[in-house]
């Protein structure tokens, strides 16, 4: 744990001269990108292993991708860290990966053992934060949200860094548009003269009638999830509000190692944090009366943002961010509209036509099609609730599946056989497996295949095959410099993904 009275007495002023030391200095900035959600509202594109942060829904980069550009460009007198944190599981973390190389962002990902919510994971990123030689501001951004004008974002955080180096944690603020009952509220306090207000409190999503009271009172901002602190004074903060979640916190990050540019905390520690947002966890502690706890703890400022932001969270949210017809209609991918009004078409490849409707979202993917009233939007988590209690697959997973060395696309199926088409990109190579309950046909059609079956290894071309027997040791490799494409065919007794037994893997997989 740093000392707080060292961090205090080096403090950096506005205009980023250090207070402690001979000379100016830029103060260090870290981003920190929390994209563990799992986004269902904007099912079916948004799924449990492919949530909606990896998924390009308004513009031509993904949610993640955008979110880790917004700091380019930062003003002068800062020094922003090029490579992000990112906080995620271990099923998303090879996309993630991969979509921030595509970028040019060599980012470090802390992978959490389970899903603990947004506190815990700042946790952890504060405490890798600290540990890597400095009490840097971070600055804590859902990778799930839209923002329209990246420069008034940065204003906006600039103003809230400068309240964190003297000790504060600060948070954006959304002014309302309009009556929202998806968001919560924060209602702020007294004028601040370095800008923002203090927090006067926070209050849950509303019912619509008190929504309206609220965008009319003109003192209750949205929250818009990102938060501003020095690395040091979140943990002291979270060891004095929730030494349950600190302690356990501490002791994963203690116990958890490096693997290159990924962390892993000490799995069974992590396992004993308590879940909890920011927000519960820490934010609205600060606000409670003198005689509690929370007095002795850093304040709490928000500095409103006025930049078009959007945390996306249901389609009719999605239409709202996107340029419209004449009509109002919004779309993605081969949509047409005749006669409609107010709607939102989205297609992943069918050609999806709203004739004489108004209001709707239509969603096609190739395994599900949603159509909804816009006013209903709110309703597709539970819907979706629903699908995962029947146990469809529809829930978690699409049909095409990403895996580290490519994907895989579901394209049939019966009782007793599955037939997949295989993509594996240049130079990748799946585990050394084999299969207890399926024999597989590979039969290649673009590229050069380098397959290990039992103790022989041979090359397959275009239009040549060969036959996988239950329970031989295999292996599918690409060593060209095209991608490799083939298509499976299982048979078996039974065909889930779980009949694998892994041998050896270049990423991890094995037990």
């Amino acid at each position: 744990m740093l000392n707080q009275g060292a961090v205090n007495a080096a403090s950096v002023d506005p205009n980023g001269a250090s207070a402690g030391a001979a000379g100016a200095r830029r103060v260090h900035i870290v981003p920190v990108i929390l994209a563990g959600g799992s986004g269902t509202r904007l099912w079916p594109v948004s799924r449990e292993n492919f949530p909606k942060q990896l998924i390009d829904v308004v513009g031509s980069d993904s949610l993640l991708q955008a979110t880790a550009r917004r700091l380019d460009g930062f003003p002068p007198g800062w020094s922003v860290d090029a490579s992000p944190i990112v906080v995620c599981g271990e099923e998303h973390r090879f996309v993630i990966a991969e979509q921030l190389q595509e970028n040019g962002v060599a980012a470090r990902l802390i992978v959490e053992p389970a899903r603990r919510d947004t506190a815990p994971a700042l946790t952890l990123a504060a405490s890798l934060a600290c540990a890597e030689g400095g009490d840097a501001i971070l600055i804590v951004m859902p990778a799930d949200h839209a923002i329209a004008d990246v420069p008034a974002l940065q204003r906006a955080l600039e103003c809230a860094a400068r309240h964190a180096q003297q000790g504060a944690i600060a948070t954006l603020g959304v002014p309302p548009t309009r009556p929202d009952t998806g968001f919560g509220y924060i209602r702020i306090g007294a004028a601040l003269t370095a800008g923002g207000h203090a927090i006067d409190g926070f209050v849950e999503k509303p019912a619509e009638e008190i929504a309206a009271q609220y965008v009319a009172a003109g003192t209750y901002w949205w929250n818009s999830g990102i938060f501003i602190v020095r690395a040091s004074v979140w943990l002291d903060t979270l060891e004095r509000l929730r030494p349950d979640m600190h302690t356990p916190c501490e002791s994963a990050f203690a116990g958890g190692h490096k693997d290159g540019a990924v962390f892993r905390p000490l799995h069974e520690a992590f396992l004993g944090v308590p879940a909890d947002s920011i927000d519960y966890a820490v934010m609205e502690r600060l606000t409670e009366p003198a005689s509690a706890p929370a007095a002795a703890s850093a304040p709490g400022v928000v500095i409103p943002l006025e930049a078009g932001w959007s945390d996306l969270g249901s389609w009719d949210a999605v239409w709202a961010a996107m340029e419209k017809d004449p009509n109002g209609n919004a779309g993605r991918g081969r949509v047409a509209f005749e006669g409609a009004v107010s709607c939102y078409a989205h297609s992943e490849g069918r050609l999806v036509a709203c004739v004489g409707t108004a209001n709707v979202v239509v969603v096609e993917t190739a395994d599900a099609v949603l159509v909804v009233d816009r006013s209903h939007v709110q309703d597709v988590k539970g819907l979706v609730s629903r699908i995962k209690a029947q146990h469809a697959p529809e829930a978690d997973v699409h049909r095409k599946v990403r895996r580290p060395w490519g994907f895989y696309d579901s394209i049939d199926h019966g009782e007793r056989f599955q037939v997949k088409r295989i993509v594996v990109t240049p130079g990748a190579r799946l585990s050394l497996q084999l299969h207890h309950h399926r024999a597989e046909h590979w039969v290649v059609v673009r590229g050069t295949a380098l397959v290990t079956r039992g103790e022989e290894q041979f090359l397959l071309s275009e239009n040549e095959s060969t036959y996988i027997p239950l329970g031989t040791r295999h292996r599918l490799e690409n060593p060209g410099k095209v991608p490799l494409e083939i298509i499976e065919i299982q048979s078996g007794t039974y065909l889930g993904e779980d009949d694998i037994v892994r041998f050896n893997d270049n990423y991890g997989r094995c037990p």
